[in-house]
């Protein structure tokens, strides 16, 4: 897993490993996130909000610190955490999730102002930048229903909004193949362990995120001008 394998690699080899990711199949995170240079279409279909307030959204697109790093740099968010949802409280640990048998994903939870970002938009950046939606289970090296691809929605406009991209996405092949995200009910979100929490902005140099997720922040850098923002962790 990620902390067992990834960190263990030493710098020297950091050039195999990437030329591993290339190779090993057409849709890894990182060749995702470096190919696309435009955004995906904007939703047709969007909530209008002009008031603001704050509303959550709980999305999983494979390990947790990449989909954490690019929403914490995202204008109009005002808060993300690293977590598991999608199975119980008992189960909700990185120890248990790991083992691909408790049914919860890697998720983020994201709290925003929708009259500064709106939730369409957050799912715009989810499909162009973060992850790969047309892979099964899997985000580039990391394999496993915990790193699916997933919407929990909170309410019925947010539900309505998800199932209308992926259609509208769909309907004009934006990917080579079809979107498997899944849309779901939020049923609850349990906080992941604090070492997790802003751990790609904590460990920069780590290959893992040198590899998967800082490439990741580039996209939407690079796609999202108007909506980036700097960030360090406090």
């Amino acid at each position: 897993m990620k902390n067992t394998f990834w960190i263990s690699l030493s710098v020297l080899f950091l050039g195999a490993v990437v030329f591993a990711f290339w190779t090993r199949g057409g849709s890894m995170t990182t060749t995702f996130a470096n190919t696309r240079k435009e955004p995906l279409p904007a939703p047709t279909v969007e909530e209008h909000v002009t008031a603001p307030h704050s509303e959550t959204a709980v999305l999983g697109g494979g390990c947790f610190w990449g989909v954490q790093s690019v929403f914490q740099r995202v204008k109009g968010v005002t808060a993300t955490t690293a977590g598991y949802s999608g199975g119980t409280k008992e189960t909700a640990n990185y120890s248990d999730v790991t083992t691909e048998t408790t049914g919860h994903a890697e998720s983020v939870k994201i709290v925003f102002d929708p009259s500064k970002v709106s939730y369409g938009t957050l799912l715009r950046i989810f499909f162009s930048a973060v992850h790969d939606p047309t892979e099964l289970n899997r985000q580039g090296p990391d394999v496993g229903i915990s790193y699916r691809s997933v919407i929990f929605y909170a309410t019925p406009e947010q539900q309505k909004v998800a199932n209308a991209y992926i259609a509208q996405l769909d309907a004009v092949h934006a990917f080579p193949k079809k979107i498997v995200t899944q849309v779901v009910p939020l049923k609850a979100f349990y906080n992941a362990e604090d070492y997790h929490q802003d751990y790609a902005d904590k460990n920069p140099n780590n290959p893992y995120i040198q590899v998967c997720d800082v490439p990741k922040i580039a996209a939407l850098k690079q796609q999202f001008p108007d909506l980036f923002q700097d960030y360090k962790h406090k």
